[in-house]
């Protein structure tokens, strides 16, 4: 009687801790079981309800309309990268030397030629010819060069020498130059070929008939000074360095852009103060007809 008693009272015990289990949260460990699980907790419900829990009836539906914004979006931006401030680009680049030794110029250039600015003295350009940038002055021949327009970088070896952008052939935004050691050396902001914070003066207040173009860096004249006769010819044009005249200054004729006078100033701002020397002298028809120190045919122009 006693046995008996006991092992009613184990089976009991056995009971009631399996009946605690299974009072406890479930855990499932398979997509199966949760959907049977599901299903029957909702054996009263619609039955679209049982399906959406189908993990075996996937929704890509999202996924193919995200895939298909990204490839509108890619494609807008490579269209979007052969333009440049609206006008359309190709993309191109130099090479010399090799190795460690190598210099490697990346451009973009106006495919079709666009009339640069009148005032601009000189054009960036490459030269389908030579296979080489460089710049012109004058009338820009549209068969052989074409325009520098967008972004530049020059490199040496694995060093950024040089990085800026063009405009129709003129320096535009900033423009930035390293030394071989990747240092910076120089740093300048312009505006469709004349320095951001130049000066401009205009004849009669008309903003088509530029007068004088006086460059200002860092709070202080510097940089390539012009000067414009009315009709768009350059008068004057030379450097200014720490608000002194440096280097050769220029004098010209009123057509062609033909030279008159040359004068000599210091080479920098640091030599001592000293007045201006005729170089060369030029007649109307653009034969040298003085030469300091070596020639000096101007009485027979006279």
């Amino acid at each position: 009687m006693i046995k008996y008693a006991s092992h009613i009272g184990y089976t009991l015990v056995i009971g009631f801790l399996l009946a605690l289990a299974g009072c406890g949260e479930p855990k499932w460990n398979s997509d199966y079981n949760l959907n049977q699980a599901m299903q029957k907790s909702a054996e009263n419900t619609d039955s679209t309800a049982v399906a959406s829990v189908d993990t075996t009836q996937a929704d890509f539906s999202n996924l193919l309309a995200k895939d298909e914004v990204e490839k509108k979006e890619k494609k807008k931006k490579k269209k979007r990268s052969r333009y440049f401030l609206g006008l359309k680009v190709k993309k191109a680049f130099t090479r010399t030397g090799r190795d460690e030794r190598e210099t490697l110029e990346l451009f973009s250039y106006l495919p079709e030629h666009t009339d640069p600015d009148p005032y601009a003295q000189e054009k960036y350009v490459y030269d389908v010819r030579r296979k080489k940038v460089g710049k012109v002055r004058g009338v820009v021949d549209p068969e052989r060069y074409k325009l520098l327009h967008g972004h530049y970088k020059k490199t040496y070896g694995e060093e950024v020498i040089e990085e800026g952008y063009f405009y129709v052939g003129t320096k535009h935004l900033r423009w930035e130059k390293y030394n071989r050691n990747g240092i910076l050396t120089d740093k300048a902001h312009y505006d469709k070929g004349f320095l951001r914070d130049a000066v401009i003066t205009y004849y009669n207040g008309d903003k088509s008939k530029i007068k004088e173009v006086i460059p200002y860096a860092y709070g202080e004249v510097q940089g390539t000074y012009y000067r414009f006769y009315e009709n768009g010819q350059v008068e004057w044009t030379g450097q200014y360095e720490k608000g002194r005249k440096v280097g050769t200054w220029i004098k010209h004729y009123d057509f062609r852009n033909r030279r008159q006078f040359e004068y000599q100033y210091p080479e920098s701002a640091y030599e001592p103060k000293a007045e201006p020397v005729l170089v060369k002298e030029y007649n109307r028809h653009g034969t040298l007809i003085y030469e300091k120190d070596k020639l000096d045919n101007r009485s027979a122009q006279r």
